[in-house]
């Protein structure tokens, strides 16, 4: 089994939980479960990097995308538990942003360092640039309603909300038909050369196996969360858009770069730009159905803060993505951009 220098933090998932067992220290717990989800997060990654390879990269990267996705929707879940909507609908907003500049960032800038120039299939990211475009207006629409219908009642919101989400997941699937299956012919791109090690039962456990401890995790970090952020002395919607969604995308900060690497970058794209239109027209309208389920109701309406950064990220990218080339000054350009929104929200004390 091919090993990740990071593999030995794997000694925190023990840790972690006799620290919640047999210590009253919060933010012990917090630190050692964050840091226990990385490892994990790449095991993740490593196993569907496997099982990427026995499905070809449109399937792969979608199983990326998708398993990527697990810890953050699984700490978001918590967090609706525990009626923290404001840091979920943050994180929301900076895995979107995370996934856009930060992880194709440095995809594109690693890459870029090994490979003068890489190529991928432009037909690819127009569907992505569109599909994000559409997020953009979902995001907008509501938020546009709170800031101009007047006062509005708590039905009229969730209804609203309700409308919204369901409409954007309806056009998601869309998408994966699109892509998948009615116009799969369209998104062909050569088969690496590269072969599994694993089979695809030993991916296939694997990836349950992580999963699950990652949920463990998870529970341990969201119950910890806010007597650490009160130590540290942030604000929750800091910790919402830039640290939970870094910890809950290490599996795709992992499998992109390593893509990039090997110069598939339409794989990189696929987890990348693929996450964030997972994140906006599933993971995030699911999420507001599933929170009326709970009974702790989440609506749609972001504030207009995390609008526009969601909608200036989209188009930085669409324009970077636009020739179907990449290099490494495009990669640097992306980090910048998310260091200035970073450095943004740190003084920015929520709404």
């Amino acid at each position: 089994m091919p090993k990740s220098k990071l593999d030995w933090l794997l000694v925190l998932v023990p840790v972690s939980i006799a620290a919640k067992l047999f210590t009253d220290n919060e933010l012990a717990i917090f630190f050692t479960s964050a840091l226990a989800i990385v490892p994990l997060a790449g095991l993740i990654g490593r196993a569907t990097d496997q099982l990427a390879l026995h499905a070809g990269p449109r399937i792969g990267g979608l199983l990326n995308a998708t398993f990527g996705n697990v810890t953050e929707l699984v700490i978001s879940i918590f967090l609706i538990l525990d009626n923290q909507i404001e840091i979920v609908k943050a994180s929301l907003t900076g895995s979107i942003l995370g996934n856009l500049l930060l992880v194709l960032g440095l995809a594109f800038f690693v890459g870029g360092l090994r490979h003068k120039e890489q190529v991928y299939s432009e037909r690819s990211a127009s569907v992505h640039t569109s599909s994000l475009v559409l997020a953009v207006i979902g995001l907008m629409m509501p938020a546009l309603f709170v800031l101009t219908a007047g006062p509005q009642t708590f039905v009229e919101r969730e209804v609203v909300s309700g409308v919204v989400a369901a409409v954007l997941i309806v056009l998601y699937v869309g998408a994966l038909i699109f892509t998948l299956v009615t116009h799969e012919h369209l998104f062909r791109t050569p088969q690496s050369e590269e072969r599994p090690t694993w089979s695809s039962r030993r991916a296939v456990v694997l990836l349950l196996v992580a999963t699950v401890f990652v949920a463990v995790e998870s529970e341990l970090l969201v119950g910890s969360l806010e007597p650490a952020i009160a130590d540290l002395g942030l604000s929750k919607f800091f910790v919402g858009l830039i640290l939970v969604p870094i910890i809950g995308n290490a599996a795709e900060h992992s499998s992109a770069v390593l893509f990039a690497l090997k110069d598939r970058v339409d794989v990189t794209l696929e987890i990348a730009i693929g996450s964030s239109v997972q994140v906006a027209l599933f993971v995030a309208p699911a999420l507001v159905f599933i929170s009326l389920i709970v009974g702790h109701p989440m609506d749609f309406i972001f504030s207009p803060f995390e609008v526009a950064a969601v909608g200036v990220s989209t188009l930085i990218v669409a324009i970077v993505i636009r020739d179907g080339r990449s290099n490494w000054l495009e990669g640097a350009q992306l980090l910048g951009a998310y260091v200035i929104m970073a450095i943004s929200f740190f003084f920015v004390r929520g709404f």
